[in-house]
């Protein structure tokens, strides 16, 4: 499969529709589990999609019936054998999680089937989840006998809560999708087939928005989350973005003219 941009996708494949861009998993025989090449490709696509500014929201999900198995277990033995290539592997899954969470753009989650794993990592580094009635959901590492990735962890703890991360991290259970709702991991819980329509509302309304006042507010969250001076900082510098911003005097504009506002981003 090749992507929009006519590089190879290596199983990883986005479009682009209006100001929504929708990032697809897609290697459906295999529950769209995740071989290195494609923990890769995540990472360097959700960068450029978060620096190009006809991107105002990405939209991540699974072809076919699955959103993500996690990683391949079956390339383990031959790029995860020893602890050496373990360390490396791990780099690149840390490298995909990084991405997502540090995407400049909001993110959603549209979940069918199984998340478990490395793809329930995927998903708990968006912003936004939104999960089918079909959705099952599992962090099976203690199974394999692996440690999940120390910087990938917040991202669970604070989808979950500390207590159901601990209880999945330990068991290895899995959850479904009102499990998942009320556990405060998925925002929503759809029909099967109305899933994709309901990823692309969200998106869209989310993309409707004056840009910088959107990234601001993500930044801002994210500071919240972390406690870190430079996220606070950096939340700082892109809310006073704002205030001098042609999308402010748009916004303003248009509440004063009573009509729909149509931001530039600028």
């Amino acid at each position: 499969m090749v992507s929009q941009d006519g590089a190879p996708s290596i199983s990883v494949s986005f479009a682009r529709d209006r100001r929504v861009a929708t990032v697809v998993i897609d290697r459906p025989e295999r529950r769209n589990a995740l071989t290195q090449d494609m923990w890769q490709r995540l990472a360097s696509l959700f960068a450029e999609l978060g620096a190009n500014t006809d991107v105002r929201v990405v939209v991540l999900k699974g072809a076919g019936d699955d959103f993500c198995a996690g990683a391949d277990i079956a390339e383990f033995d031959t790029v995860r054998a020893e602890a050496g290539s373990a360390r490396l592997y791990e780099a690149d899954n840390s490298a995909a999680f990084a991405a997502i969470r540090h995407c400049a753009k909001p993110t959603i989650a549209a979940i069918r089937g199984v998340c478990f794993g490395g793809g329930f990592g995927i998903a708990a580094a968006c912003d936004l989840r939104i999960a089918s009635r079909t959705a099952l959901f599992s962090v099976p590492a203690a199974r394999l006998g692996l440690a999940y990735p120390v910087d990938a962890m917040p991202d669970i703890v604070a989808a979950l809560g500390p207590q159901m991360a601990k209880y999945l991290a330990f068991s290895a259970a899995r959850i479904d999708a009102p499990a998942a709702l009320a556990a405060g991991f998925v925002l929503e819980v759809v029909e099967p087939a109305g899933l994709d329509l309901r990823a692309d509302e969200l998106a869209l309304a989310i993309a409707d928005n004056a840009p910088l006042s959107v990234q601001a507010s993500k930044a801002s969250i994210r500071s919240a989350l972390s406690g870190k001076e430079v996220d606070g900082a950096t939340a700082v510098l892109l809310g006073d973005r704002t205030f001098g911003s042609s999308d402010y005097a748009e916004g303003r504009a248009a509440f004063r003219e009573k009509r729909r506002p149509l931001f530039s981003g600028t």
